[in-house]
């Protein structure tokens, strides 16, 4: 029951960021709301979804992201967008901030690696556009920005080998506070 509904979210979000960015410009710009409204709809087509908390964030970013690679368009460059929308889509749909923080930003990271993507650069627009996500909704900033970096390494440390480096370089030298949670959660183990 819940792969068969998880897979109608990745496929139902693929076909709906598709379609909504089809002959579109500027995917950038666009994606964002493009993949909010695209959730939203799906929460309400899929009333049980929000109760599935960090996988429905992660069909959500996993649908966009084929959505966006199926039309040909960059991944790295439209992850922000993704994932900000992922993130304003799931929380509007009734989802916890948290849950859509980390379940959008580690599918991120994982996505790029099985498209042999930048995973470094795919994880710093990923916890960027989180963060501006829930900067939208007045979330706690500190909080997601947290949750996007453990999100961003756990997902690193699941794939393993120089992909763990990659993304704690690419996020402790560009997302502001990264290396003291990095070092926190170091601490903690």
């Amino acid at each position: 029951m819940v792969f068969s509904l998880i897979s109608r979210i990745v496929n139902g979000v693929r076909e709906g960021v598709k379609a909504g960015l089809e002959g579109v410009e500027d995917i950038g710009g666009t994606v964002v709301g493009v993949v909010k409204n695209t959730a939203v709809t799906t929460f309400k087509e899929t009333g049980e979804f929000v109760g599935k908390g960090i996988e429905a964030s992660a069909s959500v970013a996993n649908g966009a992201i084929s959505g966006v690679a199926d039309i040909g368009a960059s991944v790295v460059g439209a992850i922000n967008g993704i994932v900000r929308g992922t993130v304003s889509g799931v929380i509007e749909g009734g989802g916890k901030e948290d849950e859509a923080v980390r379940g959008a930003v580690a599918q991120a990271v994982q996505s790029a690696k099985e498209l042999s993507l930048d995973v470094g650069e795919t994880a710093i627009e990923a916890v960027k556009g989180s963060v501006q996500a829930i900067q939208e909704v007045g979330g706690d900033v500190t909080e997601a920005t947290k949750e996007a970096v453990l999100a961003a390494m756990g997902a690193a440390k699941d794939i393993g080998g120089e992909t763990v480096e990659a993304v704690k370089g690419a996020l402790e030298s560009s997302i502001q506070g990264a290396k003291e949670i990095i070092e926190a959660t170091k601490k903690k183990e």
